[in-house]
């Protein structure tokens, strides 16, 4: 298919990998309406299986494979790096050689734990990665193997997603309010909270594109754990719960994580792209649709 041919086409036939996690459900509901997606899961066929994911592909033939499938568990990977190499590395070579036998492109999702959080800035795309754990180890070895395996790639990492199909921390916020009435965040690592229908529709306006490469997708603005708890409490209405900040090291993890690694959307603006909206705006649609938001009038 030429270039031209691929943008004037109305829609394209997209195999999603992971079409069952927390992304791949908004990918499914976000581009389905002009797409056509094939969402498949681990039931389907297992991407760190070679020959069944190239046999899949050769199957569908689509005209892109998103691959939304992970293991995302960062202290689960600690303690299970067989399993967090088999899905974040393996299978991320397996989907793109998959891709390049069929000559289309592919798209992968990785993290800003692929940065240590020591650089003392947000992070573009063209900062060296230096993983401190599993999770972001594999997943580098994820990007390094989409790379390897298909030129037409697109690698995107994104942070600190949340979403209605899945465990994550706004929902663990609101559950842990309720329950407890007090409660403690760590204050001392900052991020870039973002939406998966967000990251979705993001992608709705990139698979158009060739411009492959490597990409940063967050909302906008910088936001300690702490604060964006404090401003979770502040839309839900549950202003009386008692907040207070404490350093990571108060509460040791397996996984390391990165101080201080928000991302900087860089080449998303060189695009030609808009600039995903602020997380508290994201955050309050998010809260909408879960009917967590304060009603209006409510104190």
């Amino acid at each position: 298919m030429s270039e031209r041919q691929w943008e004037r086409r109305r829609g394209v036939k997209l195999l999603i990998a992971g079409a069952g996690g927390m992304l791949g459900t908004e990918l499914m509901s976000r581009l389905s309406a002009e797409h056509d997606c094939a969402g498949v899961d681990v039931a389907d066929f297992d991407i760190t299986d070679r020959a069944a994911a190239l046999a899949f592909a050769k199957k569908i033939k689509p005209d892109m494979i998103i691959n939304a499938a992970a293991y995302t568990d960062v202290d689960g990977c600690e303690a299970n790096a067989d399993v967090a190499y088999a899905v974040n590395a393996d299978g991320a070579g397996n989907l793109a050689e998959a891709a390049a036998l069929i000559d289309v492109p592919i798209i992968y999702f990785s993290t800003d734990y692929v940065f240590d959080g020591g650089k003392g800035g947000p992070y573009d795309e063209d900062d060296a990665p230096n993983p401190l754990g599993v999770y972001g180890r594999a997943k580098l070895e994820g990007e390094n193997r989409t790379k390897l395996y298909n030129g037409k790639h697109f690698i995107i990492r994104i942070q600190s997603l949340y979403g209605k199909n899945g465990k994550n921390f706004v929902t663990t916020i609101i559950k842990a309010a309720r329950e407890k009435g007090e409660l403690r965040v760590v204050d001392d690592q900052w991020s870039r909270p973002t939406y998966a229908a967000d990251v979705a529709d993001a992608i709705g306006r990139l698979i158009r594109n060739r411009s492959f490469g490597t990409y940063h997708v967050a909302n906008g603005g910088v936001v300690s754990w702490y604060s964006f708890a404090e401003e979770i409490l502040r839309q839900t209405g549950m202003t009386e719960v008692k907040l207070a900040p404490c350093a990571a090291a108060d509460y040791p993890r397996p996984a390391a994580r990165p101080r201080y690694s928000p991302l900087e959307c860089r080449n998303w603006r060189l695009g030609g792209y808009e600039p995903l909206r602020p997380y508290g705006e994201a955050l309050a649609d998010f809260l909408t649709e879960i009917g967590e938001a304060k009603t209006v009038g409510e104190v």
